[in-house]
């Protein structure tokens, strides 16, 4: 909710605001309904549910299920051979990144929920991304990340309150600091997916093969900042393959890319 305001004042006028609002609402209330309300939801029941590790393995399977949902849902994204090899290459990154630093196991059927909550919230989040790309050309992607995270964000709020009470106000300063923080980083984030979503030439499951990257980063940043997180073999493996894969990947598309190009001017 807070992320939804931030936006808010680098958006547009409030005429051409509500304009675009009801031009694109269609693609509002999806996005709304899918990026935020049922993956937010899904996502941290699920992670409440599962051991870390394994959250996070489920997780990094992003860019797979994407993949599927975007070649059901778009003709133009095709589940090449190069793609395949670069999901298998990254999910069996974040497996030894995980790994290293915790057993995975589905130990109860508690877990089990975890992992099929975590599954949907991907889902739902792959379905998110295709509309975005599809459907919102020509909307301002400020404007559709400040309604979407900040209206979601506020149902959100309203159904917790009979679930989990209210908030206690009596926090550290450092909570809020935090808050506010995690707040600009959503803002951020969200609003650049949206703008790269809707860049011509951009394929949905070619750009979530970037989100391979994000245990990488979690694991350099935790050596880096937590108390006691020191590399180890399996994590600097993970990042190895993960890193390779992605440039192989890229490098070929590119080069791919200048040979079509090369005999299309022929």
């Amino acid at each position: 909710m807070i992320s939804g305001l931030m936006i808010l004042p680098f958006t547009v006028k409030p005429s051409l605001y509500i304009q675009m609002i009801r031009e694109y609402w269609k693609v509002v209330a999806w996005v709304l309904v899918l990026q935020t309300l049922i993956n937010y939801s899904l996502f941290y029941l699920g992670m409440d549910l599962v051991p870390g590790a394994l959250g996070a393995v489920i997780v990094g399977s992003q860019p797979l299920v994407t993949a599927v949902v975007a070649a059901m849902m778009h003709e133009e994204e095709r589940l090449t051979r190069q793609k395949i090899i670069t999901i298998i290459f990254g999910i069996s990154g974040v497996i030894l990144i995980s790994a290293g630093r915790q057993a995975l196991k589905i130990g109860t059927l508690i877990e089990f929920i975890g992992v099929i909550l975590i599954l949907g919230a991907n889902i739902a989040t792959a379905v998110s991304n295709v509309i975005v790309s599809l459907k919102s050309k020509g909307m301002n992607p400020l404007v559709l990340s400040s309604a979407t995270i900040g209206t979601g964000g506020l149902i959100l709020y309203l159904i917790s309150l009979p679930v989990e009470g209210t908030v206690h106000t009596d926090r550290p300063l450092v909570y809020w600091l935090d808050l506010l923080w995690l707040s600009f980083m959503s803002a951020t984030a969200f609003s650049l997916w949206f703008r790269l979503l809707q860049r011509p030439g951009v394929t949905v499951s070619e750009l979530n093969l970037w989100k391979f990257i994000i245990p990488v980063v979690g694991a350099v940043l935790s050596w880096l900042i937590v108390p006691g997180e020191n590399p180890e073999w399996l994590t600097i493996a993970g990042m190895i393959i993960i890193t390779g894969s992605l440039v192989l990947f890229f490098l070929n598309t590119r080069e791919s890319g200048t040979l079509r190009k090369a005999s299309e001017r022929i």
